[in-house]
């Protein structure tokens, strides 16, 4: 009988602890990717503005400033990167905006989406592990009560790594094998989807996200 197997390729869960930050970058082609396919809903995304509560070092930020006319962040914790201070889920209720987009961290993404459903006019969309569409609780709690009008599923893995933003298939430098002192290529075991709530639509549509990393990564993604 062998032992379990640990290879990442397997051991597809992200366990975090319960006063992790959960600091896993999203790479600026999976915001892209959301925006061409809002564009393709109808939305004139230049003339709307946009919340990103989980602004981290900005990753999601300069992408939605390449789509909205103003966007809007902050996150709990100072990452460097000049971004406001502040705790989405403490306090009153923040002024409403067209669009709420953010990678939230696992254990508190159901109450960053409630915040945003009751704060966004067009819809919000939340990144998650795709695990997340799984469980009782949520069932009734959210897919249930408040159903996202679509589920986008990347085709291709979404490469994000624990504090760092490093392109998918490039040398990870804080990941060596120990058998032959090289890096790893980035990759990753855990699949993602966008969470789309649209005002008035409650139909959840599953949809699939052609690979289009190549395709939309621009010059200075990775910096």
């Amino acid at each position: 009988m062998t032992g379990q197997n640990t290879s990442s390729a397997v051991m597809a869960q992200r366990v975090e602890a319960h006063d992790s930050l959960d600091d896993f970058p999203t790479p600026a082609c999976a915001t892209r990717a959301l925006c061409e396919f809002l564009r393709g809903q109808g939305f004139q995304l230049e003339n709307c503005n946009a919340r990103e509560p989980t602004a981290n070092r900005g990753y999601m930020v300069r992408p939605l400033r390449e789509h909205f006319a103003q966007v809007e962040a902050s996150d709990v914790h100072d990452y460097g990167a000049g971004f406001p201070v502040n705790d989405y889920l403490f306090g009153l209720l923040p002024e409403p905006v067209d669009f709420t987009i953010f990678n939230p961290p696992f254990r508190l993404a159901e109450q960053f989406i409630e915040r945003a459903v009751a704060t966004s006019t067009l819809g919000c969309a939340a990144l998650v592990r795709t695990s997340f569409l799984e469980g009782e609780g949520r069932c009734g709690r959210i897919f249930t009560e408040r159903p996202p009008a679509f589920v986008l599923v990347f085709s291709e893995r979404v490469v994000m790594l624990r504090g760092r933003m490093v392109r998918a298939g490039e040398p990870d430098p804080a990941n060596i094998d120990p058998k032959t002192g090289e890096p790893r290529k980035a990759s990753t075991a855990t699949s993602y989807a966008w969470l789309v709530w649209l005002d008035g639509e409650e139909n959840t549509r599953l949809r699939w996200i052609a690979p289009c990393r190549r395709g939309l990564e621009r010059e200075g993604d990775y910096a």
